[in-house]
């Protein structure tokens, strides 16, 4: 089972790295490896590398090899058990070798997407990409609001988080909140735009994105650019550990858990319990929501400010600070 939900994860042509401490502890790791082996066999993965306790196996990027018999008892995936939800129990069965994105990670390029790759790539990787229904131009219109969302972040959050981090004496002039901010959450991730505009600016950070209940299952689109993901209702506690993330992000999240029926002050006591101290939160949504959460902020006593985007309409901004000791 292990060995199937580890293909279920793998794109094909993906690597699939075991090392096995078991020859220092029983003497030899060959009982333990010899089925290991021969189920990868089964599976069409090819063992590329072994040295000592190492090997590194490929997932094949033949999807015909999975209708072979090499299979044996193990099916594919019946209509239906082919797709991942929330808390989906593991299943004995081969899945993904059917499916439009099935696109061998050689195949296409690093980086983001663009309206020029996905034409070069043909109706192929157009319907691959954007099976769940997204329209192309709808992408790119929500890539171009981070990329300038983004910028007004960093200009915004650069003199509040070096105001309390005065240089030392020989030091030179702080870069922008490279090692200050190291870790995002983006709560509310849509298509992953706001983890592609960070990186597009260079920003030094890593993004977990979460794709809530509820709203569309995006989430294929967002792995499929290479970033990491989940599905989690915001109406249950996240699984991590407390003092996490060094900046939690959500756009439309607060109207959604109304929508939901989900408790905002239970939302936000979560926030505070994943925040690290001195770590950022920047919620946008109305102005209706927004003020709530002010207010809930202030009584958790985090520093908090409301802005106004000047852009027309009740959408605000609330940028917090949870302080370092509680006064």
């Amino acid at each position: 089972m292990f060995q199937i939900e580890v293909d279920r994860l793998l794109k094909p042509g993906g690597y699939f790295v075991l090392t096995s401490p078991t020859s220092s502890r029983h003497g030899s790791s060959r009982s333990l490896l010899t089925p290991i082996e021969e189920f990868t066999h089964k599976l069409c993965w090819s063992l590329l590398a072994q040295q000592e306790e190492t090997f590194i196996w490929q997932k094949t990027v033949d999807a015909e090899c999975y209708i072979s018999s090499k299979l044996g008892a193990i099916p594919p995936c019946k209509d239906g058990e082919d797709v991942q939800s929330y808390y989906q129990p593991l299943t004995p069965c081969i899945s993904g070798s059917t499916s439009k994105r099935w696109i061998p990670i050689q195949n296409r390029s690093s980086g983001s997407l663009s309206s020029a790759e996905l034409q070069n790539h043909g109706k192929y990787c157009f319907n691959a990409i954007f099976c769940i229904g997204v329209d192309p131009e709808d992408f790119f219109e929500d890539l171009q609001f981070w990329r300038s969302a983004v910028s007004n972040y960093w200009s915004l959050l650069t003199p509040l988080i070096f105001s309390d981090h005065p240089k030392r004496p020989g030091d030179e002039d702080p870069l922008p909140p490279y090692n200050m901010i190291r870790n995002v959450m983006d709560m509310n991730a849509h298509y992953g735009g706001f983890n592609a505009a960070l990186l597009e600016a260079r920003k030094s950070v890593w993004v977990m994105n979460v794709v809530p209940l509820g709203v569309r299952n995006t989430l294929p689109l967002i792995l499929d650019q290479g970033f990491a993901g989940v599905l989690h209702s915001w109406c249950e506690p996240f699984p991590t550990y407390p003092r996490t993330y060094d900046m939690l992000h959500a756009n439309g999240a607060l109207t959604h858990l109304t929508s939901e029926g989900c408790s905002i002050t239970d939302f936000l006591f979560e926030i505070d319990r994943i925040l690290r101290p001195e770590g950022w939160v920047i919620l946008s949504d109305k102005l209706g929501p927004i003020e709530k959460a002010r207010m809930l902020a202030t009584q958790i006593r985090w520093e908090a400010r409301v802005i106004d985007l000047e852009n027309g309409s009740d959408q605000r901004l609330l940028i917090c600070q949870k302080p370092f000791v509680r006064k």
